[in-house]
């Protein structure tokens, strides 16, 4: 059975950092590439970072570019998403995902993605 679980939310101040995490597990997703999502309250669920879990390149939404950093630990089968310099508007239910594309343009997508996580809560105060 195909798992993937975040963890590392919870709240913080404007300007701080957190990192969640996202363990996988139930099968092997070298050739898949990982994704991390957010959906605060009243709006659509919104890409914010991507990367094949083999390593390679990242993608960014805009509104993150310079402050987060995805990257995976192939020992751990874990995916981080480091978030600095945080914002309110960075509010929201953080979700983890796993695509089988192997072309950068569907991961940003969250129709292309077929394993979910739960979600993880963060919240900025101001």
């Amino acid at each position: 059975q195909v798992q993937l679980v975040e963890s590392g939310g919870g709240l913080a101040q404007a300007g701080a950092s957190l990192r969640l995490s996202c363990a996988a597990s139930g099968r092997r997703f070298s050739s898949y590439a990982m994704g991390w999502f957010r959906q605060a309250p009243g709006k659509e669920r919104e890409f914010v970072a991507a990367i094949r879990w083999s390593g390679g390149s990242t993608y960014y939404a805009d509104s993150v570019q310079g402050r987060f950093i995805i990257s995976t630990d192939n020992a751990k089968n874990t995916v981080y998403l480091q978030m600095n310099s945080l914002k309110p508007e960075d509010t929201a239910v953080y979700y983890c995902a796993a695509n089988p594309s192997n072309y950068p343009s569907a991961w940003f997508s969250s129709s292309l993605y077929i394993y979910w996580g739960q979600g993880t809560q963060v919240t900025v105060s101001s």
